[in-house]
């Protein structure tokens, strides 16, 4: 069974799950980081997905901006912890945001063709979830999206650091066969995505 732990912060407390975090906190802080992937999107109302919630706090982000928010997180555990995180109260309580739970692969197949403006696609590492990685997602991803919609999927460098080996490269690939057209955010440890 996993172990999930709250890191302080010296804004929002951060996920851990089984030792490894779940934000960035090296250099940025988990509100920051969420702030800054949200400001990538220049989100201007409309409809945001974000999948993976976790404590919600991108959803809550992009609450400010947006006129609704869809968000999807399959892990009841980490739900949980989002109810007593005080920083993800917005979560529960925000008439602009609705919380699914459940396998976002499964609960996307529900939503309309473009009815999306913008996604926020973070998941967890590959190894954990690599069918969010996978390119009948992006399809579904790219399906839901609207004709000049933005994505911004969180990818991290996996694997980059210590094997000189990119799974980054595989994720672009599917990506643009998926339909997707790619900007290269490196410093954002993410790809912004276009649907064109």
């Amino acid at each position: 069974m996993p172990v999930y732990k709250l890191l302080q912060t010296p804004d929002w407390p951060a996920l851990m799950i089984d030792g490894i975090l779940m934000h960035r906190i090296k250099g940025t802080s988990p509100k920051k980081d969420a702030e800054d992937k949200i400001a990538l999107l220049k989100i201007r109302g409309g409809n945001v997905l974000d999948i993976c919630t976790g404590l919600g706090y991108t959803a809550i982000i992009a609450s400010h901006y947006a006129d609704y928010v869809v968000t999807i997180e399959k892990d009841k555990e980490v739900i949980r912890i989002a109810r007593k995180n005080p920083a993800s109260e917005e979560l529960f309580n925000s008439k602009k945001i609705s919380l699914i739970e459940g396998d976002a692969t499964k609960v996307i197949k529900k939503f309309q063709n473009e009815f999306f403006d913008y996604i926020i696609h973070d998941p967890p590492t590959f190894a954990r979830a690599g069918e969010l990685y996978s390119g009948s997602f992006y399809k579904e991803l790219f399906r839901v999206l609207r004709y000049k919609g933005v994505l911004f999927h969180y990818t991290g460098l996996p694997c980059e650091r210590y094997r000189k080996k990119s799974l980054r490269k595989g994720i672009i690939e599917r990506l643009r066969a998926a339909g997707f057209r790619i900007k290269n955010f490196r410093e954002n440890l993410g790809l912004l995505c276009e649907k064109l």
